[in-house]
């Protein structure tokens, strides 16, 4: 009986503490500077609020500034006003975020994708190594083509999207110097039909694996890819589930994960004023081949030399040329 009564005791305590747990952490509101759907990096920052609410049952939301600049403060305003912690997601907000850091004292500021220090107590920065993932996948497109070409389209001329560039040109030339590297840029995140264009100009020109690095532009690689009987590799997140035939593999970013990681112990991982670089040891950073189900065009041999490429980055035996400062 005494030992019933304990467990039913435990289990009341169990429970009760469920609440405070939840308190402890904060209300969120996610604001991404293009809209979700791109199953990439939006959608990642989105999975993340939606772990963070479902695990915690806390209070998000998410707002999509659909490229729109005049949305960009007035949207950090509105959530800093309503919501503990403001997560914006995209370079896009770095002219607007020092004024509102210093007007919303009160708030957290998770900044995602770009890094302010010494700007106050209350933001702190999450920057990606995405130059060492994307080493490893140009690493994988150099061993694989079959014309010596292989091409990426970015989003933009800008330092974000050629951080990935600067990496997948390292991993090429590390697996073969011989093979040549060609570039498009879309000036867009939003407009799959110019994705496609580019990729198909790269592929026309001889590519036959293209790096799509332009959000939701980039389903327009992967449709080019599928139309020409070519290969492509996805970004952010593991996008082999959108066409297993066509795409490699993945770049990946954990968003989600960061973003919830910090959220959920502001205590222990938030870092007033300071840029944390998530890189390949953090394993924020990584790459992604779908599910076992999926066609694997990628041979076993060909992972475990990924793989060991990525311990060799993480101890600095390789170190991976970047587009940031």
């Amino acid at each position: 009986m005494k030992k019933l009564l304990a467990m039913v005791l435990a289990c009341a305590l169990f429970l009760g503490l469920i609440p405070a747990m939840a308190e402890e952490v904060p209300s969120v509101a996610i604001v991404v500077a293009g809209t979700l759907g791109d199953r990439g990096f939006y959608d990642s920052s989105n999975a993340g609020r939606q772990a963070l609410e479902a695990d915690f049952g806390v209070r998000t939301t998410v707002v999509e500034c659909k490229e729109d600049g005049s949305l960009y403060e007035s949207s950090l305003i509105n959530a800093a006003e309503e919501y503990d912690v403001v997560v914006p997601v995209g370079w896009q907000f770095w002219d607007y975020l020092e004024g509102v850091v210093a007007d919303y004292p009160e708030t957290k500021f998770i900044f995602i994708d770009n890094g302010l220090d010494g700007v106050g107590d209350n933001l702190m920065s999450i920057i990606y190594k995405q130059n060492e993932g994307s080493f490893l996948v140009g690493y994988i497109a150099a061993k694989m083509t079959k014309t010596g070409k292989i091409g990426v389209v970015g989003g933009e001329d800008a330092a974000t999207i050629n951080d990935f560039i600067v990496g997948y040109e390292a991993g090429a030339a590390y697996a073969n110097p011989e093979v040549t590297v060609m570039k498009k840029y879309t000036d867009t995140y939003e407009d799959p039909a110019r994705g496609k264009d580019a990729a198909l100009s790269l592929y026309g020109s001889g590519c036959d694996i293209v790096f799509a690095v332009a959000g939701k532009t980039g389903e327009g690689v992967f449709e080019a890819a599928a139309e020409t009987n070519n290969y492509a590799i996805g970004v952010d997140s593991d996008q082999k589930f959108i066409n297993p035939d066509v795409i490699l593999c993945s770049m990946i970013k954990r968003v989600d994960k960061s973003i919830y990681d910090v959220v959920a112990d502001m205590e222990g991982k938030f870092q007033p004023g300071q840029i944390w670089s998530a890189d390949m040891a953090t394993g924020y950073v990584d790459v992604g081949y779908g599910t076992d189900e999926m066609p694997q065009q990628i041979s076993d041999d060909l992972k475990a030399e990924v793989e060991d490429l990525k311990q060799k980055i993480i101890a600095g035996e390789i170190i991976v040329p970047t587009a940031l400062n």
